[in-house]
């Protein structure tokens, strides 16, 4: 049995104080949210509980799906590394970039500096995506749908050439019998996200996955617990969705939480189990819902 722990969308804070020159456009509006809401919304001692209580559970490998940052700013991202480093190792965490780790466009490439060792291939020597790691007859496959776009847009895209060499290195893995665990922040599904705020291409990752099959697809960006699935080469493909890692308000589904799946791996035969764990009403860490990953 090899144990995944799922988490996304921390948004650790606080900002640090940015110059005024680092507000034009999209980062004045962001940042005025965080002043505004997001600031309370994400509470960093939570984030941290959430942590104590995962590492109590010792799960194998670390699935992070995006949204370390708030608005991109150069400095969040030694904050961001720090907080990776204390996480684990790159070879145990496998991160993907979320739309406000991508904000503008001079977020890209602090974000790849700082970051870059937790999202790359095995051996790699610098980030590309779909990254790959192969792990006890388990492949994590990376994705980045996290772009720069204006202000009040967070939609993510993947691209015809990332789509194009993740269907080939989908179609190898299958060859090879691993059980593929793909990651990416934004929900890879045509009815994922409002518009504005959905996967620009999610009807073309559908098509790959129709013609490539995939065992688990994991993604963040909608802040709640979320199992549907799509049609897949071998069957129904599950899609998780996780809660923010940080969040304090809300319903189960939405409240700070993180997700532990159980994976059996064989190929396309691999058995899949899972459980959300996050805060309940009274302020505790508990397992909050199961994850059914049945298509009956």
């Amino acid at each position: 049995m090899y144990l995944i722990a799922h988490l996304s969308d921390p948004h650790i804070g606080p900002i640090p104080q940015p110059k005024l020159r680092e507000l034009v456009g999209k980062r004045m509006t962001g940042y005025v949210n965080w002043r505004r809401g997001r600031k309370v919304a994400h509470d960093m001692t939570v984030l941290e509980r959430l942590i104590e209580d995962m590492r109590a559970h010792k799960p194998d490998h670390i699935a992070f799906t995006g949204d370390i940052a708030n608005i991109g700013l150069a400095s969040e991202f030694p904050i961001a590394r720090a907080f990776l480093e204390r996480l684990g190792s790159p070879d145990f965490v496998s991160f993907v970039p979320g739309n406000h780790d991508a904000y503008v466009r001079g977020s890209l490439k602090p974000l790849t500096n700082a970051l870059w060792p937790w999202m790359a291939s095995d051996g790699a020597s610098s980030s590309a995506f779909p990254y790959l790691r192969r792990r006890d007859g388990i492949a994590f496959i990376g994705l980045s749908s996290a772009v720069p776009t204006m202000p009040f847009v967070a939609s993510g895209t993947l691209g015809k050439p990332q789509l194009a060499a993740f269907e080939a290195m989908m179609e190898e893995l299958d060859r090879e019998g691993l059980c593929r665990v793909v990651m990416l922040h934004h929900p890879p599904l045509r009815s994922g996200a409002a518009v504005g705020r959905s996967l620009t291409d999610a009807a073309a990752f559908e098509k790959v996955i129709a013609r490539v099959g995939a065992e688990v697809v994991l993604h963040g960006h909608n802040h709640r617990t979320s199992l549907t699935h799509i049609k897949g080469k071998h069957g129904p493909v599950p899609v998780v969705g996780v809660p923010s890692c940080s969040a304090v308000k809300g319903t189960w589904t939405h409240r700070a939480g993180y997700h532990l799946i159980s994976i059996e791996p064989d190929g396309p035969r691999s058995r899949i189990t899972g459980l959300t764990r996050g805060l309940t009403p009274d302020g505790n860490i508990a397992e909050v819902g199961k994850l059914d990953f049945s298509t009956s």
